[in-house]
């Protein structure tokens, strides 16, 4: 699926079935009592940081910065840190989620005291885990049943939009977003679906990681065709996963699916009809909503192909995929035997991890996922000062303009697109810390006794919601991120840079800290999502969030020439025998690493007014601005978590991530590395682009 949202850190969100991200609605007000929060940014409970916002204790000050410049930054801190059992990877970034956990589970520990909380009785229905045993699959047997008494094709195709709005993934996904070559206005958009593996090549690639986890996922269908109640499963899996290799075979990579260009194929739903024969589209979307009569298509010709195999193959293992995806997608509110199941294969297998979190982290999680800003209003108001978010517009107003000046130098562009750039640039939005307008939750029923019954409810409401966009005006107040989510994101149609309250502190982010380390830390963060702007897919959208070209066929052939350069770079990064970064797949988060980073420093340089930055530490203004960008990037990984990431995330591993700096000058400058450092390149092979 083609996202126009480009994120930090790979976003948690799931593909959807018919629905979309959840995304703020009305309701008007700023946060109350956000301005007399007590705290500073540098909360006593983050990260142990020093009196600077550097962990120089971190450092492994005998590796040369040179030959590994992660390790130098972060080496005591990777030897002496352990990943948490629940964890399938650990750094800086979770480090910060499992604090803004703690702070939520603050909140709904006092919210479940009020009866009139819907938050509390979300999260007071999801602790009870008792109850939730003692019911056992009563509450999704309906559900099942459904499925089960499909008698032909016809019947089954019925049950596809409600898949869809109970939550459930299926043959294709779907959801309404901005039309993008007409951003003013809604559409829906279709995009290939029909399997349970992260990505295609896991079915496809004759290798043996990969033949081991499609025989532990043959195993994982038979075990939950096996919990459903039904009979003769080890065979009913065989085919299950047969015809979901087929479908991967007919998949598009997950390269030609992040292009713009390529995804944009509008057409009538007649078309649609025609082009997925096999399938009744026009039931079937009709179905979802009467005011769908275009589409955007992503991957045409994996839609034909998928219409078409489910047309001929045997209507039972059309139906025993749906109860799989169907307790897949329940499976955190169904009894334990369900969802450690589901849980041994998505979570220990694929991503290494030894078991599930504590009940209560679960129960935030559900609770953000059905009434999320709701409990993002009162996290802002206790954690979120305005004192960070005044700190955080000045910051952010630097970078802006470095990037600016940046484009006014570039020797490869265009005067006429040059002008273009800084009037997309003008018009940037940029969000901090929370929304303007909260969504407005009174149209959803929860109730304390109804864990299941609340996902259902929760997921049909986020389904409603996102298609009342169609013929509506544009929402450009809402966020696709909760304050209380340690990410940020780039939003193309909007033209906007989205920044969550819970990633402005440390490491990230102090208003007390050393200007080096915040530059070299959120800085560099604010420059890697305006570069998204203009990364290989950014920069096709133009200063109105439109799909076009606006760049000359030169300015387009020097950007691709060093977009080339990055892909090669990356390459050749070999982070397990044979298993190589995917320069292309990650091109556009290494180009916004090396922007952000690039634009930063000369922000940074700037905000000195030209005074000579002091020696903390024994280390210069610019050496602390690098080691501070290493510092954001530590993190460790399972090995199985980081060899599923290397096909599914868009973003390099934290390590190679940190490497970038060994294309900017002023890293050779401030450490010196020799000519035959293993990170060193000549001048000549160093990739600029901004």
């Amino acid at each position: 699926m083609k996202l126009k949202h480009k994120f930090l850190l790979a976003a948690s969100a799931s593909l959807f079935a018919l629905a979309s991200p959840v995304m703020a609605q009305e309701e008007s007000g700023a946060v109350e009592g956000a301005e007399v929060a007590a705290n500073s940014a540098a909360a006593k409970d983050g990260p142990a940081l020093g009196s600077y916002g550097f962990d120089a204790a971190g450092m492994d000050a005998s590796a040369a910065p040179g030959d590994n410049f992660f390790r130098f930054a972060n080496g005591k801190w990777l030897d002496n840190t352990e990943i948490p059992a629940d964890k399938s990877n650990y750094g800086m970034f979770t480090q910060l989620a499992d604090l803004s956990n703690e702070r939520v589970r603050k909140v709904l520990d006092e919210e479940r005291n009020l009866e009139t909380s819907k938050a509390g009785a979300v999260y007071d229905s999801y602790l009870n885990e008792a109850q939730v045993e003692r019911l056992g699959l009563t509450p999704v047997n309906p559900w099942l049943d459904q499925i089960r008494a499909a008698q032909n094709k016809i019947a089954f195709q019925q049950l596809i939009p409600v898949a869809a709005r109970n939550g459930v993934r299926g043959l294709f996904g779907g959801f309404v977003g901005q039309d993008d070559k007409d951003p003013e206005s809604y559409i829906f958009n279709i995009f290939q679906g029909g399997t349970g593996l992260p990505d295609r090549d896991m079915y496809l690639l004759d290798n043996e990681k990969f033949q081991d986890i499609r025989t532990a996922y043959k195993g994982y269908l038979a075990s939950m065709l096996e919990l459903a109640g039904e009979d003769n499963a080890a065979a009913r899996a065989d085919a299950i996963f047969e015809f979901e290799t087929s479908i991967a075979q007919v998949q598009w990579t997950r390269e030609d699916s992040s292009d713009s260009t390529k995804t944009y194929n509008k057409m009538t739903v007649a078309a649609l009809d025609a082009l997925a024969w096999g399938l009744d589209m026009t039931a079937i979307l009709k179905a979802v909503s009467p005011k769908i009569d275009n589409v955007i298509v992503a991957q045409p010709s994996a839609i034909k192909a998928i219409a078409k195999l489910a047309a001929d193959v045997d209507l039972s293992v059309l139906k025993d995929q749906m109860i799989v995806a169907s307790l897949r997608s329940f499976a955190d509110v169904l009894p334990n035997k369900v969802a450690d199941a589901n849980f041994a294969f998505y979570g220990t297998k694929l991503s290494g991890t030894p078991q599930r979190e504590e009940r209560w982290k679960r129960a935030v999680a559900f609770t953000e996922g059905a009434v999320g800003e709701d409990v993002g209003k009162s996290y802002a108001a206790r954690h979120f000062p305005a004192e960070t978010k005044t700190a955080m517009d000045i910051l952010v107003k630097n970078v802006l303009a470095a990037m600016g000046r940046r484009i006014d130098g570039l020797p490869w562009m265009q005067p006429q697109t040059k002008a273009k750039a800084r009037t997309k640039l003008a018009n940037f939005t940029t969000k901090i810390g929370y929304p303007d307008r909260w969504r407005d939750y009174s149209g959803l029923a929860v109730r304390r006794d109804d864990l299941f019954g609340n996902m259902i409810r929760s997921n049909n409401f986020d389904y409603d919601d996102n298609l009342s966009k169609l013929g509506a005006p544009l929402r450009r107040w809402e966020w696709g991120m909760l304050p209380q989510t340690v990410n940020a994101y780039a939003n193309f149609g909007f033209n906007e840079i989205v920044f969550p309250a819970a990633i402005l502190q440390p490491p990230f982010f102090d208003p007390k800290a050393d200007a080096a380390v915040n530059y070299g830390g959120i800085g560099a963060v604010i420059g890697h999502e305006i570069s998204h702007h203009f990364d290989d897919q950014g920069a096709k959208y133009d200063e109105n969030g439109r799909l076009s070209d606006w760049w000359t066929k030169s300015d387009v052939a020097a950007f691709e020439k060093a977009g080339k350069a990055l892909i090669a770079q990356y390459d050749k990064y070999e982070i397990f025998p044979g298993a190589f970064v995917k320069g292309e797949f990650t091109l556009g988060e290494n180009i916004g690493d090396l922007a952000g980073l690039t634009v930063a420093y000369d922000a940074y340089k700037a905000s000195l007014g030209g005074k000579e930055a002091p020696v903390i530490d024994g280390m210069t203004g610019d050496q602390r601005f690098f080691l501070s960008w290493a510092q954001v990037w530590r993190r460790k990984y399972r090995e199985a978590a980081l060899r599923q990431r290397l096909l599914t995330d868009s973003h390099s591993p934290s390590e190679q991530r940190t490497w970038v700096v060994r294309n900017l000058d002023k890293w050779y400058d401030a450490f010196n590395p020799g000519k035959d450092s293993k990170l060193y390149l000549n001048p000549d092979e160093r990739v600029r682009i901004w």
